[in-house]
């Protein structure tokens, strides 16, 4: 089993920027990919960014591309993402993931194979 924490929320208005951390704990070793997860009031939970944990690659939904970046510290077991210029559509919970799979494109369309708990972030007009 993978254990991921979520941390980094809150409250932000339009424009601002807002990091959140992913501490996976656990078997680790299993996983390849890590990523987020978003899903806003109403709305299906949707991908946001991946990473490969081997070799840095990254993919990323169009919605957030140029705002958004998710970047990893492997001694470190966490993944970040970055959130800048915000905006109150990105306002959602979001979830951290990981995946067995390799390819990101695998961890976007079928979904991972852990969640994390989820952390709230709101944005403001």
């Amino acid at each position: 089993q993978v254990q991921l924490v979520e941390s980094g929320g809150g409250w932000v208005q339009a424009g601002g920027s807002l990091r959140l951390s992913c501490a996976a704990s656990g078997r680790t070793s299993s996983t390849n990919t890590m990523g987020w997860f978003r899903q806003a009031p109403g709305k299906e939970r949707e991908f946001v960014a991946a990473i490969s944990w081997t070799s840095g690659s990254t993919s990323c939904a169009d919605s957030v591309k140029g705002r958004f970046t998710i970047s990893r510290t492997n001694a470190e077991n966490t993944v970040y993402l970055q959130m800048n210029s915000l905006k109150p559509e990105d306002t959602a919970v979001y979830y951290c993931a990981a995946g067995l799979t390799q390819s990101l494109w695998t961890l976007r369309i079928a979904g991972p194979d852990y969640w994390g708990q989820g952390t709230q972030v709101t944005v403001s007009k």
